[in-house]
């Protein structure tokens, strides 16, 4: 049966004027296409050209603050359309039906009301594909009573999408369409008629990419009719050759327009990143020629999930719009009123860029990021602060409803950046998944959640909302009290804001445990703001230098494009692949006559460590930035590339005069080449969608170290408040040895209530635990340093069998000197048994265990050091440092009464070996394969 009840009605405000999409001055015009055959479109005179953002990306979405100034920055930059479309507002896609409740109308209006101030056009787009029938009435009244309650909030403007989606037809469908695109394409064309042909209405069809297209685009029977069944006057959104695609052609753009008999909209995901938790995008619109823009009807950006990341993205794509905007060669200009404009003229010159000469007359990608790196700068020295405290306040809960509703006349909206946005799930703003932000303080448990957020196999218009439970443990609840029954979009209340509501509500865990069988995310609601959030601090760390715009130069680089890195990334992947290839040449074992080659070798590396240097300089005065906001959005990824440039300094600096020739890392290669595998090079053709190679930046630096494989070394989540903490790993030298035996001592008696060792014997513990691979191994020592000195050590040795016959003839005797046999009948000390051990004869280890772990390694950190990720660092050096010079795995010795030495160990990876015969037995052996 068709719902007969009405569509919730807002009543209109006395002197105002019904919502415009887009006022005369912000829209935006551009020359008619060029004239094709078989193609129905202008050859004279002005047309609109959609161009703006679309929300359209899976994780969090951005709050109602944040589209304010989305708005406000697309105006000032000429940008005139946004399309609302966050994949995990539930009632825009999953639970379509359901109609907005008041509180969430509120929201909607204002954000429309806040569009229209601004003269952006806003476009409500629903996604009823995953589960609608198409032939089924009913089902088509709940779209159109959906729709008509948005229409009330003031939008004029919709689009109707069809992507990511099953394309098979239940079995009613089949008896009423010939086909999944006749379907869609009934619907839309009704939906547009009874909407009374607004001025812009979009479709997505399901093949919305030329990959998806089967065979391929030109004989693809569903964009054949789309293009003949599809009212004209309906716009089709189009990705372009792929999902992220690496460039959009001309010719491939007018394929399409023939097969589509229109001029589609791109949606373009260029900058979109909610596939990959470690990758971030601030380089320019790129890849897409001038030309194109007289054959679009529009551009959409897709962009980061990051809100504050988007400037560059946005930014650019606003001044490659402005450089054809009227077919000629102009100065693109940016006010923000007259006493702040911007400009610059696009030349063709690339200052001395490496990336490849552009073509385009009209447009510089460089010179297009230089003008928004330029303009950003400004804005991270303005103090901008969150505001956690903050929460929206209105009346009892309702559900949807279909009445009048005088109240929402009156806006209870409260403008923070932590108001909730409408249907954001209830996840803390961490690297979300890791797509996407990684800040807050959270339990263990949802750590794990974050650092699974976008790392999915799943394309980023193709993922499904994230399977928590598949990552979180089984919920502890009572079985009585576990809800059985399916779950609506009010059981999960998308936009619950009743005070008494956060009083009653469940934790986080409860939250995303509470429907294990479901892999459906639980909706974030003012409940998060219970919680203890990461905030930036009040004020910067301490004064440091400022930022630069060379800083952020380097920070666009970094995080440059999906098929593309930046060309000073490029240049230290390309030096540190050259250090490593070469490194035979500074071997331990080789006799250094190539002289002039040591000193290319040693040369380079300088080089190489300055760079590493400025990037650590450059998260330094970032994280010290006024503008805490913009740091929130940026912090989890300049602290993850950070750390991994950190650890290849550090293991540069050990290559030298520490790796053996006889290494597989000693592999030459041409000095002038960038050796990269099979499936790089494809992915920087662009052959694959980037989610096949992941990691960015950071993921290519660590496939070339040799403990590639170790993840969990390099998933280091960021403090929960951003640190100017800096620590710096080095290989050990034998002037640290004071301080490392200080360290060690002091760690060895932490807990005890008397001092292990008297002053007298103040070496004891030090020679006991780390003397030994001090003396015979210090080529696999690292230190850890902070701004007071050494505070942390990572020592061991490649082999432990000819360690331990080389201690027992050039170590044990010096200590049997230096320290007395102690007297065995009486009982002995913790002091006097480790003088006792050097006095017996220790058993060897079995040959089956060393040969699966042939390394012994000894890790500490003081107590002082609360950075977790600079133990996993250490770790990394030195395992890197011992594989390298062939181990296969490492193994460590803890008592079995140290808890804390048991913990650490375990939380760097390191398991409990099952015994065997000839272990010691007062001692765990835990293990690491390499």
């Amino acid at each position: 049966m068709v719902q007969k009840d009405k569509p919730l009605e807002t009543p209109q405000l006395a002197g105002e004027q019904s919502p415009s999409p887009v006022s005369g001055e912000a829209r935006e015009e551009a020359p008619g296409p060029v004239e094709e055959s078989g193609i129905g479109v202008e050859t004279t005179g002005h047309r609109k050209f959609i161009c703006g953002v679309v929300e359209g990306f899976y994780g969090r979405p951005w709050t109602m603050e944040q589209r304010k100034e989305l708005f406000r920055r697309q105006q000032k930059w000429g940008l005139s359309t946004y399309l609302y479309a966050p994949k995990d507002d539930y009632k825009h896609r999953m639970f379509w039906r359901e109609l907005y409740s008041v509180e969430e109308a509120e929201q909607l209006m204002t954000l429309i009301g806040a569009a229209k101030e601004y003269g952006i056009e806003f476009i409500y787009a629903i996604s009823p594909g995953l589960d609608i029938t198409f032939s089924n009435q009913k089902e088509v009244s709940a779209l159109k009573r959906k729709l008509d309650q948005v229409t009330h909030f003031g939008c004029k403007s919709f689009a109707l999408l069809f992507d990511d989606i099953d394309q098979n037809m239940c079995p009613a469908d089949k008896e009423v369409f010939s086909s999944f695109a006749h379907a869609q394409v009934s619907i839309t064309n009704e939906i547009y008629q009874y909407l009374g042909e607004p001025e812009t209405f979009l479709f997505c069809p399901t093949e919305y990419c030329g990959t998806f297209c089967f065979p391929n685009a030109a004989q693809s029977p569903y964009l054949h009719t789309v293009g003949e069944k599809l009212l004209p006057s309906i716009e089709v959104l189009w990705t372009g050759p792929k999902v992220v695609s690496k460039d959009i052609s001309v010719d491939s753009i007018e394929e399409v327009s023939k097969i589509l008999r229109r001029a589609p909209v791109i949606w373009d995901n260029i900058h979109a990143n909610d596939y990959d938790p470690k990758r971030l995008f601030l380089g320019p619109y790129k890849g897409r020629s001038t030309e194109l823009i007289p054959r679009l009807k529009g551009v959409l950006t897709n962009p980061n999930c990051e809100f504050e990341s988007n400037f560059v993205a946005i930014h650019t794509l606003a001044t490659w719009y402005k450089s054809n905007m009227n077919g000629v060669r102009k100065d693109v200009v940016m006010t923000d009123g007259e006493d702040s404009t911007v400009s610059i003229q696009i030349k063709l010159e690339n200052e001395g860029s490496d990336e490849e000469l552009e073509t385009d007359m009209l447009y510089s990608p460089q010179l297009a990021l230089k003008l928004a790196l330029t303009e950003w700068l400004v804005d991270f020295v303005e103090p901008h602060q969150y505001d956690s405290r903050q929460v929206a306040q209105s009346g009892d809960k309702s559900a949807a409803i279909d009445v009048a509703a005088p109240s929402l006349c009156s806006s209870t909206t409260v403008t923070t950046v932590f108001q909730q946005p409408i249907m954001s799930p209830a996840m803390p703003p961490l690297c979300l998944d890791p797509l996407s932000h990684t800040m807050a303080k959270i339990p263990q448990e949802e750590e794990e959640v974050e650092g699974e957020k976008k790392d999915s196999d799943e394309e980023p218009m193709e993922m499904v909302v994230e399977k928590l439970d598949e990552l979180e443990p089984e919920a502890e609840a009572d079985s009585e009290e576990k809800q059985v029954g399916p779950v609506s979009a009010e059981d999960l209340k998308p936009m619950d804001t009743d005070k008494e509501s956060l009083t009653e509500s469940k934790s986080p865990e409860e939250s995303i445990q509470e429907d294990p069988g479901s892999d459906i995310a639980p909706m974030q609601t003012d409940d998060l703001l219970k919680q203890d959030l990461f905030v930036p601090d009040e004020e910067p760390p301490f004064k440091a230098e400022p930022l630069t715009l060379d800083d952020l130069s380097l920070l666009a680089e970094l995080f440059y494009l999906p098929y593309e890195h930046g060309p000073k990334a490029i240049q230290m992947l390309k030096e540190f692949n050259w250090l490593r290839a070469n490194s035979s040449v500074v071997s331990v074992n080789c006799k250094r006559k190539e002289t002039e080659k040591v000193e290319e070798w040693q040369s380079r590396a300088e080089k190489f460590e300055e760079m590493c240097c400025s990037v650590i300089q450059m998260f330094t005065r970032l994280s010290n930035s006024a503008n805490r906001t913009i740091l929130y959005d940026l912090y989890t990824y300049i602290w993850d590339i950070k750390s991994i440039i950190s650890m290849v300094k550090s293991f540069v600096q050990w290559l030298d005069g520490r790796i053996h020739s006889t290494s597989f890392f000693c592999c030459r290669s041409d000095s002038d080449r960038w050796c990269r595998s099979q499936s790089s090079a494809q992915f920087l053709r662009g052959d694959q969608e980037p989610w096949a190679f992941r990691g960015g930046l950071a993921g290519e630096f660590q496939r070339l170290l040799p403990i590639e494989g170790a993840n969990d070394l390099f998933f280091q989540p960021p403090p929960s408040m951003p640190t100017s903490k800096m620590y710096s790993i080095r290989p050990y030298y034998p002037k640290d040895v004071t301080a490392i035996y200080k360290i060690c001592k002091e760690m060895y008696s932490e807990g005890m209530e008397d001092e292990p060792a008297s002053d007298e014997d103040s070496d004891l513990i030090g020679d006991r635990l780390v003397g030994g691979l001090l003396t015979l191994s210090s080529d696999y020592g690292f230190v850890l340093e902070d701004d007071e000195g050494i505070c942390g050590y990572a020592l061991g040795t490649v082999d432990v069998q000819p360690f331990v016959n080389k201690c027992k003839l050039n170590w044990i005797p010096f200590m049997k000197e230096k320290y007395v046999k102690p007297d065995c009948e009486k009982d002995l000390t913790d002091a006097e048994k480790m003088m006792l051990s050097f006095h017996e004869e220790e058993e060897g280890l079995p040959d089956s265990f060393l040969s699966n772990f042939p390394s012994l390694i000894k890790v500490d950190i003081h107590a002082k050091v609360t950075d977790p990720s600079v133990a996993k660092s250490m770790m990394g050096c030195l395992l890197s440092s011992l594989k390298a010079n062939g181990s296969l795995g490492a193994f460590c010795q803890v008592r079995q009464t140290d808890k804390r030495m048991l913990d650490f160990y375990s939380k760097l990876g390191c398991y409990e070996v099952a015994r065997m015969e000839g272990f010691p037995k007062d001692v765990i052996l835990m293990g690491r394969s390499l």
